[in-house]
């Protein structure tokens, strides 16, 4: 796989590149300062994936991602960047990872592996037409100890709220998030249904219900062992849209 950096700082070029050159299978193809420059280097040398900070003169982050995103094979973009508050319009920008400043080793490695299938991907979708719009955001964005994590929404199997934070399972584990149920319900609600006043299910991972004692039941869902309490409140409207199914 080709990679291009940009950074406007030296030493934060040469750490990307040091780490790049023990790992097998990436080619360091060019080095840019700015932007402007990426994007030149990037139509010269079409790189697979482009290490890319924010702030930079000339031309920034975004605004190059922006620009990439526009090549006929536009490659995988990670930032990297000291700043955690655009994580949000990276995505925007079809970025696959956000990785904060000093990078380690291990966060570069495992944002390389999603930015490779990622971008495979979404050049796939482009070759077939584009993908399902669903609305609302494409991913869920969490804060965690290896920095900022991207979750597919198509990945989630629930939301379950816990006090001030909300845990999001997805395939992989799980997350927590400051955002809430309700917030949430309005952006997904054509795409997930809330079983109890602390948890939204996804509809794709419904797989049935479980009576567990009388009047009580709990959902199976689809690729996890996991159970959730169906409220009575409730019931009547899951059981409904299980019909629909």
């Amino acid at each position: 796989m080709k990679v291009l950096i940009c950074d406007d700082e030296a030493l934060a070029r040469e750490r990307l590149a040091r780490f790049l050159k023990d790992m097998d299978g990436y080619e360091i193809v060019g080095e840019a300062e700015n932007g402007r420059d990426a994007l030149t280097q990037a139509e010269a040398t079409a790189p697979d994936i482009v290490l890319l900070d924010l702030r930079m003169p000339v031309m920034d982050g975004m605004a190059c991602a922006e620009r990439l995103a526009q090549l006929p094979e536009p490659p995988a973009v990670i930032f990297c960047t000291a700043y955690d508050e655009h994580a949000l319009a990276a995505f925007q920008v079809q970025a696959v990872g956000y990785l904060l400043k000093p990078v380690r080793r291990e966060q570069l490695t495992e944002a390389l592996a999603r930015a490779t299938r990622v971008n495979r991907a979404q050049l796939e979708a482009v070759r077939q037409g584009g993908e399902h719009n669903h609305g609302g955001r494409s991913h869920i964005t969490a804060k965690t100890h290896r920095g900022i994590e991207l979750i597919p929404i198509d990945d989630v199997r629930y939301f379950l709220a816990d006090q001030k934070y909300v845990t999001v399972r997805h395939g992989k584990g799980e997350v927590l998030i400051d955002e809430t149920l309700k917030d949430l319900e309005n952006e997904f609600g054509a795409r997930f249904i809330r079983i109890h006043r602390n948890a939204l299910l996804a509809l794709e991972f419904l797989d049935g219900l479980e009576l567990v004692s009388p009047g009580q039941y709990q959902v199976r869902m689809k690729g996890i062992e996991e159970r959730l309490v169906v409220s009575r409140r409730h019931l009547p409207e899951l059981r409904e849209t299980m019909l629909k199914l």
